[in-house]
């Protein structure tokens, strides 16, 4: 039953729990370190693949002058629609696009950035070649992934409590997914497949996840990613249930006031 067919479906009312539970559960720590480490290099163009809601978009927005021309672009309407209803400091370009197949000529840009977006590319190298293409030459793809889903305390919890209730077939999308694509070798030999002749540089950077209550991550987590469609896949009438049990787990590790969880990931920086 399981399947990574629906992977990639951010629709219906995923788009909105994601921004309200999950960005400032997972994202927002990270968004602020991609857009500082940018902003450092004075781009003039700058393309956001994969920009989903919007959370590393409103950094680069914030952060970056002006006069530095920025779209963000996503391959699922619902969530850019979701990141232009909450908008920016300034005037961003809010483009659908698909990794593989960027609509940009050659060398349009100084910059490409992508927070959490790479480990969804159904063909990485393909993905990585489309952004090296729309790059000057001397410019810089930046991205982030995460960690494998033991580094990442709340998603192994979750993982964990739902394999429970489904033991004949767990559900596995943050872990195959979302957590998936977490090993060095593999990421720089598709960068290097995909036409980058530098070395990347991967640096790993832990970071801290707050949430108001333990029910808070399993909501995220249960409703506000395609998790939620591998749920209701086994049975659609067991979502609040397996929602509860992920609440339940949190707590018991937790605690079941304010809840605070590590969360890990890798940053990748290559020049073209």
């Amino acid at each position: 039953m399981t399947s990574a067919d629906n992977d990639h479906g951010f629709t219906g009312s995923i788009p909105n729990l994601y921004e309200q539970h999950l960005v400032p559960l997972i994202f927002e720590p990270y968004s602020a370190h991609l857009a500082n480490q940018l902003a450092e290099r004075s781009p003039g163009r700058v393309l956001e693949i994969a920009a989903g809601t919007g959370v590393a978009t409103r950094s680069l927005a914030s952060l970056l002058p002006e006069n530095v021309s920025i779209v963000a672009t996503d391959l699922n309407q619902p969530m850019l629609d979701q990141a232009a209803a909450i908008g920016t400091k300034r005037p961003v370009e809010w483009r659908q696009a698909d990794a593989m197949q960027l609509p940009f000529p050659d060398g349009m840009f100084d910059a490409v950035v992508c927070q959490f977006g790479a480990m969804f590319f159904p063909d990485k190298t393909k993905a990585f070649a489309e952004a090296r293409r729309v790059l000057r030459l001397g410019g810089v793809l930046m991205f982030s992934v995460w960690d494998r889903i033991e580094e990442n305390e709340f998603a192994d919890t979750v993982t964990q409590a739902l394999a429970s209730m489904f033991p004949q077939d767990p559900p596995r999308f943050l872990a195959r997914t979302p957590h998936g694509y977490h090993d060095r070798p593999s990421i720089a030999r598709d960068l290097a497949n995909g036409g980058f002749t530098a070395p990347p540089r991967i640096s790993t950077v832990a970071a801290r996840s707050h949430a108001t209550s333990s029910r808070d991550p399993a909501v995220a987590y249960c409703h506000g990613t395609p998790l939620r469609n591998e749920i209701e896949a086994h049975d659609a009438s067991r979502l609040g249930e397996a929602t509860d049990v992920a609440a339940a787990a949190i707590a018991r590790k937790f605690g079941r006031g304010t809840v605070e969880g590590k969360i890990q990931a890798h940053m990748i920086i290559i020049e073209n």
